[in-house]
């Protein structure tokens, strides 16, 4: 497996000469039972979520006591992340915000501006372009700018990265480990997952392209042979909105309907293990497969310990936006821009 070097892209007409910060954009996450509801309403705020479902995810949270893993692996992210900039020789603070929860964007901006912070670089934990995992990240950045008073910070996000090899190594070293746990005779099928989003979303957008173009690559260096499909997870709209499917429930039980009696999860549309991945596959998915039968083990995500190539490859990413590193990608697809297009990956549902 080789990387593309990007050399399409010019890096040198990237000014990268000011920038003095970086920082870490995270989902937000509840750090006790208290949390739990006034996260889910800001989460929502503005969404046609029935109640019934919102009452479910907040049970998902308080099985877990009311502490979502998130926040911890942010932390984690960004404490590798400052040392790894620290032993390449960049003076660059690592600065963390999340979009939903504290410590919130618009706080992290104002500390930033308090700092004399004047241009940084945004660091997004979700690899794919979409709007919600890219278009309203750059949203949540110019609202929390305003509300923080500190428009004159400037804030450039870092590209999607989801063929980046940072990315994608440690998806594949977790997907053979998962393999030898199973110690199947034959090559298990590997079920490939993301976060659902609305169709109509997804039609304005790559994802569900850049998800295929990850899963391939991932299953192409840890098992050829192995059958591989892309299913969906966490789906919350109402039910009258198409979103993409099959979810992985369905999915496995269809497995189970052909005879099939094992299989790898691998959570690929995920940066770490945060709750909907350990609720939605290790609870959820993992009794639906023991009531058919069928074994299962997972893969775990690059950013949960965090792997050391994930840290690597946001210094990279950094690098690239200070116009002194090469972009670096796995897949054959055309190179995303540095700075989004206006008007890409929009949705008003």
């Amino acid at each position: 497996m080789s990387a593309i070097d990007g050399s399409d892209i010019d890096v040198s007409a990237i000014d990268g000469s000011e920038i003095d910060a970086v920082l870490l954009v995270g989902f937000g996450g509840p750090e006790g039972p208290d949390d739990v509801v006034p996260f889910l309403e800001r989460v929502t705020a503005g969404r046609k979520i029935p109640p019934e479902r919102l009452a479910e995810v907040g049970a998902h949270y308080q099985h877990f006591g009311g502490v979502s893993p998130i926040n911890e692996q942010c932390r984690a992210i960004r404490r590798a992340l400052q040392s790894e900039l620290d032993s390449a020789g960049h003076a660059l603070p690592v600065y963390w915000g999340n979009r939903n929860w504290h410590p919130l964007l618009a706080e992290t901006i104002a500390q930033m501006a308090d700092d004399g912070v004047g241009h940084a670089v945004a660091l997004v934990t979700s690899a794919y372009s979409s709007y919600s995992g890219c278009r309203q990240y750059l949203e949540d950045l110019d609202r929390a700018r305003t509300a923080a008073g500190a428009d004159a910070v400037r804030i450039d996000k870092i590209r999607p990265y989801f063929d980046h090899p940072g990315f994608v190594a440690p998806f594949i070293a977790s997907t053979r480990e998962a393999l030898d746990r199973l110690a199947s005779t034959d090559p298990a099928p590997l079920v490939f997952t993301a976060h659902s989003i609305p169709a109509a979303m997804a039609e304005r957008c790559d994802y569900e392209t850049q998800l295929r173009a990850t899963m391939d690559l991932v299953a192409e260096a840890a098992s050829p042979q192995s059958i591989r499909h892309l299913v969906w997870q966490s789906r919350s709209g109402p039910p009258s909105v198409p979103w993409l499917e099959p979810d992985i429930n369905d999915h496995l039980r269809w497995f189970g309907a052909q005879g099939f009696r094992e299989a790898v999860l691998v959570p690929i549309g995920f940066v770490s293990d945060h709750v909907e991945v350990v609720w939605d596959l290790d609870h959820e998915a993992a009794a639906t497969a023991a009531a058919l039968g069928i074994r299962i083990e997972r893969a775990t995500t690059p950013g949960t310990a965090p792997d050391p190539d994930f840290i690597a490859m946001a210094r990279e990413l950094i690098e690239e936006r200070l116009g002194i590193s090469r972009r670096r990608a796995l897949s054959a697809l055309p190179a995303r821009p540095y700075d989004c297009a206006p008007g890409c990956c929009t949705f008003k549902g």
